[in-house]
Parts: C-alpha cells; sequence; structure tokens
C-alpha cells in the first residue's frame, strides 16, 4: 500500500474491515472511513470515484478480495463482493465524475489536517445580546 494515498490507505483499511459484507454504498464506506480516521465534520462528504478505483486495485492486487463498481441513478457508488473484478464502464465512470463536481469529497487533505492537529468545527454557542441600557457593560465595541 506504499503508491496509495492517505484517503486511499484509510479507503482500502475500510474496505478490508467490512469484506463480509456483499454490498456496500458509498455512504456506509465514506461512514467507516470517518470512523476510523476520527474526522468530526463533512458528515455528507462522499468519496472520489479515483480513490475507490486505486484502493479497490490495491486490493485486488494483494489477492485479498475482488469487488465490482457500480453505480445506481443517483449516481452513487455501489460497491458489491465478486468473484470477478470489475471497474466502471467509460460512460458511468463519465456521469459520475460530473456529479462530483458539485459534491463535497472526503480528501486526503482531510485527514492531513487531522493528523497534525488541526482545529475541529467549534460551533458558536454563546449568543450574546446588546441592549440599550447596558452598553457600557458590552465588551465587543
Amino acid at each position: 500500500m506504499s503508491e496509495l494515498s492517505l484517503i486511499q490507505k484509510e479507503i482500502a483499511l475500510a474496505l478490508e474491515a467490512m469484506k463480509e459484507k456483499s454490498l456496500i454504498t458509498e455512504a456506509i464506506l465514506a461512514k467507516k472511513v470517518r470512523e476510523n480516521a476520527k474526522i468530526l465534520g463533512k458528515n455528507k462528504a462522499g468519496l472520489c470515484l479515483k480513490d475507490i478505483e486505486a484502493a479497490l486495485e490495491n486490493l485486488f492486487e494483494q489477492k485479498e478480495v475482488s469487488f465490482s463498481l457500480h453505480l445506481n441513478s443517483a449516481n452513487d457508488i455501489l460497491i458489491k463482493k465478486d468473484e470477478t473484478f470489475r471497474l466502471l464502464e467509460s460512460e458511468a465512470k463519465k456521469r459520475r465524475l460530473s456529479s462530483e463536481k458539485s459534491s463535497s469529497v472526503l480528501t486526503s487533505g482531510d485527514l492531513c489536517a487531522k493528523s497534525s492537529g488541526g482545529k475541529e468545527v467549534k460551533k458558536r454557542t454563546d449568543r450574546r445580546k446588546l441592549g440599550l441600557r447596558d452598553i457600557e457593560a458590552y465588551d465587543g465595541l
């Protein structure tokens, strides 16, 4: 797995952990990757097709398990456990790549930010209201 990027390694590890399942959806795989990498944000983010393909090819070369890729009508990737290794056809691949341009995907940068001690997304909970009578007490002006 030395030639794989960080996100591709995480995808391969997640697929190895779920290799007993016969069907893995992109959403379930992305959730497993976020869980393994302990990424708190990007709950709706998917995975890039090229990253999934690279991870699947690596698993196939290691003879651990073979999968085939499929695309449903909503351009979601379905990974099926199969006896033959098969990637997407060219038309389906084009359709998926064009839909990735407008969607949020997990990248190696997300993993690098997490491993380098990047700041977690923090929601603002301290709301202050400014009243006319206590304007001197407000330190934000």
